[in-house]
């Protein structure tokens, strides 16, 4: 029979199975656990990582947990020791990813969905930071993980990849360098096209209309051209073929609105409208190696990218950074965020299965609501909440009280306390004694 844990640090250390194991090895070499002070352990020290990052506790929170566990400390301590966990946690980080090799498709491929997602700091209007994502598309696990400020932009350029890899993208990517240099490094293609964002030409050099080249294509069928994109000064060139595919008037009329609505000035071009009311992808991949409907068919998938991004944002709020953009705790929580996120990812799988959630079979549900389950497993673990001491709550009291300022907490005015007292005072004085 399993004993009962007796204290907050066993409990704390079932987490790190989900962790790398050079947990306390990393946090020395990049000195954000240098000597026992407040904090005894670098295990005591992730455990205010995820209370600040994974539970998005504030930092007088934090103060007070580890008050309630082990001894008095400050929330300025607290944010001390967390600016010096930046670069651990980004070690830490990397080892998380991938979890575990992602095994080749029977012909040799494997399927990268890639997307980004935008961060923004508290009372921000644009965005401060932003996500980019790369995850397997069968097995839906996360491949590669990168933050950037808000100047680093959709492209493909930001992901190691490696022959076999078949990248699938929307339009934000379909830019000829970031297109380049995914292809140089031995990875197809599977790219929502804008077709105003390159110039393309047939592969014996014209320039291709290809709003000309799709007329009279009758609705809900496929159109294939081969073609080749290039960089507005000619610097880079990508081959390969766009698949059309014409909507129905009722699809065509809804994607028509949207491009009114997006337009900014005026009204949009008469080409622009028409190419509207179409599906078009461009891939690296000859028709002979996979037919234009299964291209197709896969590019829808890259939906489960923002099915995960949205789980992300709605079970985690990974999309509201809580420290200020500029400030050293951003780079520490933006970080943190995602290794709790990863780590809540692997515990799910090592706990239900690495095959419940595949694409490559038929689908049981999503793990969205197991994410949340898992979540509320996982927060009593982190704030030990089981072994807070009854004597620390004096300290905790302090250690979460307001820190002097200009505009102090609100108070009756004396003299309704005086009145309040003094009525209190003369209805005691009415009561009836005791018989």
């Amino acid at each position: 029979m399993q004993l009962p844990l007796t204290d907050p640090d066993s409990l704390f250390e079932e987490l790190l199975q989900d962790l790398p194991p050079e947990v306390s090895s990393l946090a020395r070499e990049h000195k954000a656990f240098v000597r026992a002070k407040k904090v005894q352990t670098p295990e005591q020290l992730l455990r205010i990582v995820l209370l600040y990052c994974g539970l998005d506790n504030p930092l007088r929170t934090v103060a007070g947990t580890l008050t309630a566990l082990y001894e008095p400390i400050t929330d300025q301590s607290v944010a001390e020791r967390l600016q010096a966990c930046g670069p651990w946690v980004q070690a830490l980080l990397g080892k998380m990813l991938p979890a575990a090799p992602v095994r080749l498709l029977p012909d040799g491929y494997r399927f990268r969905v890639i997307d980004a997602s935008t961060v923004q700091a508290p009372g921000a209007t644009g965005t401060d930071h932003r996500l980019h994502i790369c995850m397997d598309l069968v097995s839906l696990e996360f491949v590669e993980v990168l933050v950037t400020d808000v100047h680093g932009g959709e492209t493909l350029k930001h992901f190691t990849l490696r022959p076999g890899d078949v990248v699938i993208a929307d339009r934000g990517y379909a830019h000829p360098h970031g297109m380049c240099s995914a292809v140089q490094q031995g990875a197809e293609l599977i790219v929502r096209l804008n077709p105003f964002s390159v110039v393309l030409t047939t592969p014996t050099g014209p320039l291709l209309a290809l709003g000309a080249a799709l007329k009279g294509q009758r609705t809900a069928t496929i159109r294939t051209l081969p073609v080749v994109i290039r960089s507005a000064d000619g610097q880079y060139e990508v081959r390969g073929w766009v698949h059309a595919y014409r909507l129905s008037p009722e699809q065509a009329n809804r994607a028509r609105q949207k491009c009114r609505q997006r337009h900014k000035k005026g009204t949009p071009k008469a080409e622009t409208l028409f190419l509207a009311g179409w599906v078009l992808v461009f891939t690296t991949l000859a028709p002979a190696v996979l037919s234009a409907e299964t291209i197709l068919a896969i590019y829808r998938c890259r939906w489960q990218i923002e099915i995960a991004i949205k789980r992300w944002k709605s079970v985690l709020n990974v999309d509201a950074l809580r420290a200020k953009a500029e400030s050293p705790l951003a780079e520490v929580w933006l970080h943190g965020k995602l290794l709790y996120a990863l780590m809540l990812e692997r515990r799910m799988r090592r706990t239900l299965g690495d095959s419940w959630g595949r694409l490559d079979q038929a689908r049981g549900g999503t793990w969205w609501r197991l994410w949340g389950m898992l979540k509320e497993v996982i927060a009593p673990m982190i704030t030990g909440a089981l072994f807070w001491k009854e004597e620390a709550w004096a300290a905790c009291l302090k250690a979460v009280a307001e820190r002097p300022r200009r505009r102090k907490l609100q108070q009756l005015p004396p003299a309704a306390i005086d009145l309040l007292y003094r009525r209190r005072h003369s209805e005691q004085e009415e009561l009836p004694l005791a018989a």
